[in-house]
Formats: C-alpha cells, sequence, structure tokens
C-alpha cells in the first residue's frame, strides 16, 4: 500500500521537469516513534509503525553525466557527481540525504549516473515523522531498481543510516530506517537493535494513532540529538565499571540493577540512563499486554514514557506537553512525543470509534493555549516498495 496521490504528482512533476516519464520509481513510508524513544543507539527495542504517508523517488536516463536532482516539495534542483563523499552546500543540504545513499551504493558495485531524479512526498517537513529515513530509503529502493540490482533490506537499512550519519550529520540510530523498511499493515514493528530481528505486532482493529503536530521547528541535526548519545555512552561506561557483568550499552542493565546503583552516577547520566533503561522495559511490557488486548495499560505507558522524556531525558518541550495534556484531557488512551523530541509531533493511541472526537477536543484545547496545531489520523502501513505500475 502506497500514497498514490503522492506518486501520481510526483511522476507528473518529473515529466514535466525532464520531459520523459521516470523509468524506476519507489516509494518509501515515514514513521511514527510508539514506544521506545532513543533506545536504538543503545542496542535495545522499539516499537514503531510506518505511516500513510511518504515520499517517491523517480528516475530516468540523462544525456549529462552525474545526477540531477529535483526536490518537488521546495520547487530546487541541485546536481552532484559520486566521485568524493564531500557534502554538498548546506543551501541544499536535503540533496546530502540522497548523495549520501548514492554514494554508499556506489561503494557497493552499484553505479549510478547520468541520471535525471525527482522526488516528492506527503510528510510533513520537521513534524518527527522521519521525513529524512524514509528520503533516504525511497532513493535506495529506486536506485536498485533502476540498475536492476538487490540488497537485503537489513543491509539498505544500514546503508541509510551511514548517508544520514555522515552526510546529514545526524548521529541517528536504525529506528526510521527499520521502520520505514519492514512496516506492516496496521500493525507495529517490535524492532530489537542488538540482533536487528523485526517482528509485526499486532494491534486491536478498533484503535488508530492520531499525530497532532504543534508546528515548531525540528531538525535533530542541529538539535541536543548527539549530545544525548554521547551521554548514554558515558552512562554505559559508568555502569560497567560498577557492575561484574559485562555493558556493551544501557540495554544490558535491568531496571532493578540500574536503580540500586543510580545514585552512584551524576544527575545528568542518571536521568538519561533512567530514561533509556525505563523506556526498553515499557517496550517489552507493551507486547505481553498487546498480545492479551489491555489497551488502557499500554496507553498508560506512552503518557508513563512521555514523562520520562520531559523530566529524565529532557528532550521534550512546553508545546508537547501541552499537547499530551490536551490528548489526555480528551479521552485518548495514552500520548507522547514522537521521535527524536525537541520539537516533532505527538502521537496518540484512541479507539477507532472516538477518533474524530477527540482530535477536534485536542486541537480546541491546543488553541485555547495559544497553539495552531494541526491533526490526522495515522493508519499504520505497508513498509516501503517499488513501484510496477501506475
Amino acid at each position: 500500500m502506497y500514497d498514490k496521490n503522492t506518486v501520481e504528482k510526483a511522476i507528473n512533476l518529473h515529466q514535466a521537469t525532464y520531459g520523459s516519464r521516470p523509468t524506476a520509481m519507489a516509494y518509501a513510508p515515514g514513521r511514527i516513534e510508539v514506544l521506545g524513544n532513543h533506545t536504538d543507539y543503545n542496542e535495545g527495542t522499539v516499537l514503531s509503525a510506518a505511516i500513510n504517508m511518504g515520499h517517491c523517488f523517480c528516475i530516468s536516463s540523462s544525456d549529462k553525466p552525474g545526477i540531477t536532482l529535483t526536490a518537488g516539495d521546495i520547487g530546487e534542483t541541485t546536481s552532484f557527481d559520486l566521485e568524493s563523499d564531500e557534502r554538498l552546500d548546506k543551501k541544499v543540504q536535503w540533496a546530502n540525504y540522497v548523495k549520501g545513499v548514492m554514494f554508499y551504493l556506489h561503494d557497493q558495485g552499484i553505479e549510478i549516473d547520468s541520471v535525471n531524479c525527482t522526488f516528492l512526498g506527503s510528510i510533513p517537513m520537521g513534524a518527527g515523522l522521519s521525513s529524512s529515513a524514509a528520503l533516504e530509503v525511497v532513493t535506495a529502493y529506486a536506485v536498485l531498481e533502476y540498475t536492476g540490482k538487490t540488497l537485503d533490506k537489513k543491509e539498505i537499512g544500514i546503508l541509510c543510516q551511514a548517508a544520514e550519519n555522515n552526510f546529514a550529520g545526524c548521529n541517528c540510530g536504525l529506528l526510521d530506517q527499520f521502520s520505514s523498511i519492514f512496516g506492516v499493515h496496521h500493525g507495529m514493528i517490535h524492532s530489537d537493535f542488538r540482533t536487528l530481528a523485526t517482528h509485526p505486532v499486532k494491534l486491536p482493529d478498533d484503535v488508530v494513532f492520531l499525530m497532532i503536530n504543534p508546528h515548531i521547528k525540528h531538525a535533530l541535526a542541529d538539535s541536543p540529538y548527539n549530545e544525548r548519545r554521547i551521554s548514554c555512552e558515558k552512562a554505559a561506561e559508568k555502569l560497567d565499571s560498577l557492575l561484574a557483568q559485562p555493558i556493551k550499552a544501557l540495554r544490558d542493565v535491568s531496571w532493578n540493577k540500574f536503580m540500586y546503583l543510580r545514585h552512584k552516577l551524576d544527575p545528568e547520566q542518571a536521568g538519561r540512563a533512567a530514561h533509556i533503561i525505563g523506556e526498553i522495559t515499557r517496550v517489552e511490557q507493551s507486547v505481553e499486554l498487546l498480545k492479551s488486548n489491555h489497551l488502557e495499560d499500554f496507553g498508560q505507558l506512552l503518557f508513563d514514557s512521555h514523562e520520562s522524556s520531559r523530566t529524565q531525558f529532557e528532550n521534550s518541550c512546553k508545546e508537547l506537553d501541552l499537547v499530551v495534556e490536551a490528548a489526555r484531557e480528551a479521552g485518548a488512551l495514552g500520548a507522547r512525543l514522537s521521535g527524536g523530541g525537541w520539537g516533532g509531533s505527538v502521537v496518540a493511541l484512541v479507539h477507532a470509534a472516538e477518533a474524530e472526537t477527540i482530535c477536534t477536543a485536542i486541537i480546541n484545547d491546543c488553541k485555547s493555549k495559544g497553539l495552531q496545531p494541526t491533526a490526522e489520523i495515522i493508519v499504520p502501513s505497508s513498509g516501503a516498495t517499488v513501484i510496477k505500475h501506475v
């Protein structure tokens, strides 16, 4: 399943820009992070879902050497080659996500040159729905289709992560890329970022997610994201020195052992570790709760997660806190910030029959407090795909 409207618009734009229809096309969705905030780079587990919004990427041949790339969302075009790993100018920072993916595919012997490319998306930029990872994944899928090559899905995710780390400057984990690749219709993905195993988790038929965007500027590369990662690594090193068992990452520390030793960490590291270890615990509790359809208990874990983000990891902000509280007051089963934080969106779990009513109540409450949010009902969707026929 893909967003047909976005795909049709992308194809039409490509043809209008370059004078020919694309010969290779792909689509990749954004994602919501349901539980497991910042746990991916701590080798933990995450619950996420691909969403019914994404990017389409189109490719056709060109008589000019190099890559010509048009960003349909902002109406800009740039060109580059793959001879070096030099980042493109910040004025076209958006193109670094694409260049990074193509560069690493080139490194693996997957050659692409003399092409015209267009991408267009329906994911609101800066909404914390991982538009950047969707762009990386859709680039990889389209290039592989154009060149007639294949790669294992996990390899694609790792390659796209490297592109974001080294070309876009965000030291992210694998959550966003895996969510876009392994999405399942009306379900979530349980990902283990130590083993890289993924498993589908069924959602009850009568629940959906709301995505509430208070429209706060959000760019992980400019946020304290990288600082938080360093702090987590330092906390793991300290706990490794305090425990007899080897601690490679915060994933290796149980909640009970952490609470016993918490006072021996400095306050900042203790807060960061509490959030990560607590999140991993909540993810695993959630899988069991959903097996027995304990939706209210699952929803409460979303509220608990947001409170941990607010007080322990300090990656929330007042606008997101207001949205979460509005969701609680409106009757949502659970709500929390989704993604890296410091902006972006809130994800709320609701019964499908109440979605419109709760959505309206959240919007009205937020507007009364000076925010101008937008909201959409999110349908968990299938992962990235090559498009053969339109």
